[in-house]
């Protein structure tokens, strides 16, 4: 049996042939899936192992409708040299085959979780958005894989957008290089890349806080500690994704903003309420939460999704935003890795090496 080994230059061939509908569909299914408690979805603990510089994750996952996989992803210590945390995390994704049990496809996974992130918080605001909804403006916190795929499938999605806001810690090469990236995909958009404000500089806190106000859609994807704007900023009606946090500890917004929204929508609820230090903080429960999964109905055989009026109605009327705060789940690994292993194989891209199981 043969094997197919997909570099990052591989998949970013693939995923790029992917439509924004194609991949909404895709995190469609899994949210269903998931919210419905359906049979065929399984996710077992990951498994961690220590190595001199990085903690090493081990996380299996199965969805009936795509296929089983497994995901190792290598996270820098906190006391990793240099040049090893700005190497970034090293991951990749086995994908089995459903008859025999080999492994049929080795894929480089490095910018898999930021797509199958953004193709999710494009899902919601696809959800949670009115119909005919033109977003003019568009604001990200960060720089890195996240924002870049959040960044360049919701301009794609929304070609009413005129107006981009990039802020980061700092101005990097990496920021430079997502402000060109963009300049050029996306030529009739404005794109602008600045540097978070510091208290010493009130011109550039009142350019941010004119960001803020103006933003119909607000993505973040930071570890921040501390709420990274004041509520009172972001203007009725805007859709906030929040990507970035994962621990108790960690705050993209206030526990103001977050209670403006009266309900939240979630990827899951368990995993959100244990890990996402906004709602933590803000003493949420279940009840004030909302499943991705519990928005809409989602037909397998034809691949599409028809919105839940009622639940949704609910949600856009029970605040004045809407919040979608996403954690991961580990079967949008497995949803995305199979899809771009499957298109990979139609387009006879990746490199296949023949009798990788035959012994001589």
């Amino acid at each position: 049996m043969s094997l197919l080994v997909l570099s990052a230059a591989d998949v970013a061939r693939v995923t790029s042939k992917f439509s924004p509908d194609e991949l909404v569909a895709l995190m469609a299914d899994v949210f269903s899936r998931l919210s419905d408690r359906q049979r065929g979805v399984h996710q077992p603990l990951r498994t961690a192992v220590q190595m001199d510089h990085h903690t090493s994750l081990f996380m299996p996952s199965r969805i009936a409708s795509a296929g089983t996989t497994m995901k190792v992803v290598s996270v820098p210590l906190n006391n990793a040299p240099k040049e090893v945390k700005e190497s970034g995390l090293p991951a990749t994704t086995i994908v089995l085959d459903e008859k025999f049990g080999n492994v049929k496809a080795v894929v480089n996974a490095r910018r898999l979780t930021a797509l199958r992130n953004a193709a999710g918080s494009l899902l919601s605001a696809r959800v949670i958005l009115p119909d005919g909804a033109a977003p003019k403006s568009i604001l990200a916190i960060g720089a890195g894989a996240q924002i870049q795929a959040h960044l360049a499938l919701f301009l794609t999605a929304y070609p009413s957008i005129e107006s981009c806001f990039i802020f980061n810690r700092s101005y990097n090469a990496r920021l430079d290089t997502l402000r060109q990236l963009l300049d050029s995909t996306f030529p009739s958009v404005r794109v602008t890349a600045d540097v978070l404000p510091n208290t010493h500089s009130k011109e550039a806190e009142a350019t941010f806080h004119d960001a803020i106000k103006g933003a119909n859609i607000i993505i973040t994807a930071t570890s921040s500690t501390r709420p990274l704007f004041p509520s009172k900023l972001v203007q009725k009606g805007t859709h906030l994704c929040l990507i970035g946090s994962y621990k108790p500890e960690m705050h993209e917004i206030d526990t103001e903003l977050v209670k403006r929204a009266g309900i939240v929508i979630v990827d899951q609820k368990a995993a959100c309420l244990e890990e996402a230090g906004e709602l933590i903080d803000a003493q949420l429960s279940e009840s004030d939460l909302v499943e991705l999964g519990q928005l809409f109905d989602y037909n397998a055989k034809e691949k599409t999704w028809i919105p839940r009026e009622g639940p949704i109605e609910d949600t856009q009327t029970a605040g004045d935003v809407t919040i979608f705060k996403s954690v991961g789940v580990g079967v949008q690994d497995a949803a995305v890795a199979c899809a771009v292993v499957e298109r990979a194989i139609a387009e006879k891209i990746g490199v296949v090496i023949e009798q990788y199981d035959e012994e001589d």
